[in-house]
């Protein structure tokens, strides 16, 4: 039986959802920072 953290993961299973994690969050800050860049060019508070 293979060792399961306090998540109840297994480190395979663990690593993949990291994998995931970090594809998703890294589209998410992008599409956010666009989302302020857009908001800055139309209406720049200088």
């Amino acid at each position: 039986m293979a060792e399961q953290s306090l998540s109840g993961l297994t480190e395979q299973q663990a690593k993949e959802f990291h994998e995931q994690f970090k594809v998703t969050y890294t589209a998410f800050v992008g599409l956010a920072a666009l989302a302020h860049l857009f908001v800055i060019a139309a209406h720049p508070w200088w």
